[in-house]
């Protein structure tokens, strides 16, 4: 079937057209960033080939070259057959915009705090001065990196617990020459870093037990201490609850992901209003709550 797809398919469109019966016949999982096969597939060919991700039209009746068709069939397969995300195959990931290299070191970007920072804090940071930003659990730093253009005069740490996706990270920075501007720090959560930080983005594994048990195939790939948070997701948010008092400035902010786990944050830490985030492009269990509401209810907080 290999060598049939090889010498009959031809153009960009004839791929295109296979990859999506492809992924259709094996069930693939669309959750890295596309919500359909013909989005994954688009996605895979395109930067397979180095063509571009939109206006590419004029390219779908462009014939490839053997090297080039045996160059897609691997990925097409590899991503059909042993369930490998997109990004992963390509090595490259995108977020708010930007591009982002991506490897099994570190989760494939896809939080909703984009939008957060999209609308630049507002109107929770009432257009203070962000002078210093923390992306906590870092991973790939794509929430920081993003951080760093929305707010160019504002210095941003990526903390991050794995000494391998703080790699990621790094060369992630140095792609886009922030060097001056952003540093990846290796921190189990805040122990290595120094605040005080007025805006804190902080995307902790929150998968509980009995959502990790039934993720698909897809995210198996993904580094399984990125997700997993012990039976109720908490594990790792709720040290966080306890310790951003003493890291927030005066005014600052911690914007929080729990994903599913949102119920099981409320249920547990009932004294904390938190402000929870209408998101207009898709995901949910995104809060917000300020340096003084969280001050005032830290005497409260459970364990």
């Amino acid at each position: 079937m290999t060598s049939e797809a090889i010498e009959q398919l031809q153009t960009v469109r004839d791929w295109l057209r296979y990859a999506v019966s492809r992924f259709r016949e094996a069930g693939v999982w669309c959750g890295h960033g596309t919500d359909s096969h013909w989005d994954d597939a688009v996605q895979l060919l395109m930067q397979t080939l180095h063509l571009p991700m939109s206006d590419n039209v004029p390219f779908l009746d462009a014939r490839l070259t053997l090297s080039e068709r045996e160059r897609v069939l691997q990925r097409i397969e590899r991503r059909a057959r042993d369930r490998v995300p997109v990004p992963y195959l390509t090595g490259e990931a995108f977020f708010m915009g930007l591009a982002f290299h991506v490897d099994e070191r570190v989760l494939i970007p896809r939080s909703p705090i984009g939008e957060f920072l999209a609308a630049e804090g507002e109107p929770w940071l009432a257009g203070r001065p962000v002078e210093r930003i923390l992306d906590l659990c870092a991973g790939s730093g794509c929430i920081g990196i993003a951080a760093a253009h929305v707010f160019p005069h504002a210095r941003v740490d990526l903390g991050e617990v794995s000494p391998q996706a703080v790699e990621v990270a790094e060369n992630n920075i140095k792609r886009y020459a922030l060097e001056g501007q952003v540093r990846a720090v290796t921190s189990d959560l805040f122990d290595q870093l120094d605040g005080p930080y007025d805006l804190i983005l902080a995307n902790p594994p929150y998968v509980d037990a009995r959502d990790m048990a039934e993720l698909p195939a897809e995210y198996r790939h993904e580094p399984e201490m990125g997700l997993a948070a012990g039976d109720d997701g908490l594990e790792l948010m709720g040290r966080i609850l306890h310790q951003a008092p003493h890291y927030l400035s005066q005014h600052g902010v911690l914007v929080g992901e729990v994903g599913n786990s949102q119920p099981a944050l409320e249920a547990a830490f009932p004294s904390v209003p938190f402000t929870w985030l209408e998101m207009e492009n898709g995901g949910h269990g995104v809060f917000v709550v300020d340096a003084q509401t969280l001050a005032q209810a830290a005497p409260l907080l459970n364990g």
